[in-house]
């Protein structure tokens, strides 16, 4: 467009294509550490696994945009809980069989699929679907700097429906 992008040096420079073209203005870029802070919820007896929630390849946010998208819809109609082979086995789940995910918060039932892409402890649920909001299940505890939830790290407990 006909518009000026900063960063603008001088009254009669003409913009800049992007920032920090080659090097940074300091020359190097500054890694700042942040400490560790364990999450607030812990998996425990009764809640052994952790839920992380995020998103998927073929939807976008609750779907409103893509749920009615020819053949969007028919890969992933419905939600679902992502488990590994070894949880699959222990509890006796099977891909497809329906599973009663809970936290100290709720439960949700969703279809099982069997991926060796999730760690043998922890189950991935996607947050697009409204019919098992995966969210229901989250912490509401907020990051003290950020202001955002905790997503990423939820206790639950992974039964056949």
């Amino acid at each position: 467009g006909a518009g000026l992008q900063w960063p603008c040096p001088t009254k009669d420079h003409k913009g800049t294509k992007f920032l920090h073209e080659g090097t940074f203005s300091r020359g190097k870029g500054l890694f700042k550490p942040a400490d560790y802070i364990a999450s607030v919820e812990c998996a425990d007896k009764d809640y052994p696994y952790i839920m992380t929630t995020g998103r998927m390849l073929y939807h976008y946010h609750t779907r409103t945009m893509t749920k009615r998208v020819e053949g969007i819809d028919e890969l992933y109609p419905e939600s679902y809980v992502e488990i590994s082979p070894v949880m699959a086995s222990r509890l006796g789940i099977e891909e497809g069989d329906k599973v009663k995910v809970s936290s100290r918060r709720g439960s949700i039932d969703v279809k099982a699929m069997v991926r060796d892409t999730v760690a043998e402890d922890v189950v991935f649920i996607p947050f697009h679907f409204y019919e098992g909001a995966a969210n229901y299940l989250t912490n509401s505890v907020v990051d003290p700097v950020a202001k955002i939830p905790e997503f990423k790290v939820t206790a639950v407990s992974v039964a056949k429906a």
